[in-house]
């Protein structure tokens, strides 16, 4: 199987080495690297952008193969990820007869890798559509990997992204945390940072079906010796119906608040007030959606027990989002209504490019993928001028709601 593989490699002097092959027609093998950009390689912007770069190593004979994916068909879940910095950080520990711990940026990295890969799988199996998947290198240092389905059975659109990305932190972006962060003095800058994150936006064909955001990122500023100088996790969900069901909103308020109360009992009515004010789009002084769960700079625990809790959070989003879709689903709707929805995803787009921190910086970002950070906005989306709905009507209920957020639960 392996007789049509031509790739270009290089030669790696150690006592072991190391040989990597995939199938042609599934990677264009089409660059070789240094030792130093091999230890870079897999690296996320925040919440905010996605970029890419993969590298696969296997167990072998001391010969590294650098690839980047090109194919332009869509592949299967299953195959998704072929590469693991931790594997790679740890056979380098090997070599060296010493045991390396692996950090909480390695554990997130692993983390969100699988969890895209259980969201793709399970998205697929609804719609009946495989995910376009396009993985991409980011210049200064890093990869991402973009799961996009678009036009499907179930999902007008829908984007389950990671990016892990390091670099120097740009001083804009220096500007914007230093408020949050003491311990950051721009005129010591540029900072090497390094981040880990996913991001998941999907919009129904169907406008009983409601949106759902997730995100959830682990950020690092290093010293010069590569150690920490500030970490924090951030992220969180939220739902946005055209349509509101009573029952929707409590399932998935539910569901957050179970997994929050599993690590602290304060992390849900703090992060949902959160979640209030952060997702309000205030030129129409109304939320964006129902809410969920919203949190940044979180660093006041040790950085396991926050993964766990990350962990516990990004595990909930199917539980809390697909038993709505299946529900919705095939619901019938008018003409009206689907207007209705146009209309409020031209709310979504105002959100996104007026209001949100995520987007705004990772414009900011040198080497931003503007085709990821733009992911979120739907494919259609409409503006009438002063459209108000009828009083009482469903849609006016829904304002309502948007105007004066509520406990659900």
């Amino acid at each position: 199987m392996f007789s049509s593989i031509k790739p270009r490699l290089f030669l790696r002097h150690t006592k072991k080495f190391t040989i990597g092959i995939l199938p042609q027609n599934q990677f264009n093998i089409t660059k070789y690297s240094t030792q130093k950009n091999l230890n870079n390689s897999w690296t996320k912007n925040s919440k905010f952008a996605s970029w890419g770069i993969i590298a696969s190593l296997t167990s072998g004979f001391g010969i590294y193969y650098y690839f980047k994916y090109n194919d332009p068909k869509t592949l299967s879940s299953a195959k998704i990820h072929n590469d693991s910095s931790v594997k790679r950080d740890n056979f380098k520990a090997l070599e060296n007869n010493v045991e390396k711990p692996i950090r909480t940026r390695e554990k997130m990295e692993q983390y969100i890798k699988s969890l895209q890969e259980r969201i793709v799988k399970e998205i697929e199996t609804i719609d009946n559509k495989k995910f376009y998947i396009d993985r991409w290198e980011r210049a200064q240092g890093g990869y991402g990997i973009s799961c996009i389905l678009q036009n499907g059975n179930v999902f007008e659109k829908a984007g389950v992204n990671i990016s892990v990305v390091s670099g120097e932190l740009p001083k804009p972006a220096i500007q914007q945390m230093k408020s949050r962060h003491k311990e950051l003095d721009p005129s010591k800058g540029p900072f090497p940072f390094f981040a880990a994150g996913i991001s998941i936006v999907m919009h129904p064909n169907n406008p009983h079906a409601p949106t759902i955001h997730m995100n959830y990122r682990y950020f690092e500023i290093e010293k010069e010796d590569g150690s920490p100088l500030s970490w924090w996790f951030g992220g969180g969900s939220d739902l946005t119906p055209s349509y509101l069901y009573e029952d929707d909103a409590i399932h998935f308020h539910k569901t957050l608040k179970d997994a929050c109360d599993k690590h602290d009992p304060n992390y849900y009515p703090d992060f949902k007030k959160w979640c209030d004010e952060y997702f309000y789009l205030k030129h129409r002084n109304e939320a964006r959606g129902v809410g969920g769960i919203f949190f940044d700079d979180l660093d006041n625990k040790p950085p396991e027990e926050l993964l766990a809790f990350i962990k516990q959070c990004g595990d909930s989003f199917l539980p809390s989002y697909v038993p709505l879709v299946k529900r919705r689903m095939n619901t019938a709707f008018t003409a009206e209504e689907k207007q209705w929805q146009q209309l409020r995803r031209g709310r979504y787009v105002e959100f996104n490019l007026v209001w949100d921190r995520g987007t705004k910086f990772g414009l900011q970002t040198p080497g931003a993928r503007i085709e990821s950070i733009f992911m979120s906005l739907p494919l259609t989306a409409r503006w009438e001028y002063m459209h108000i709905p009828d009083k009482n009507s469903r849609e006016d209920k829904l304002v309502q709601v948007l105007k004066h957020p509520k406990n659900w639960v």
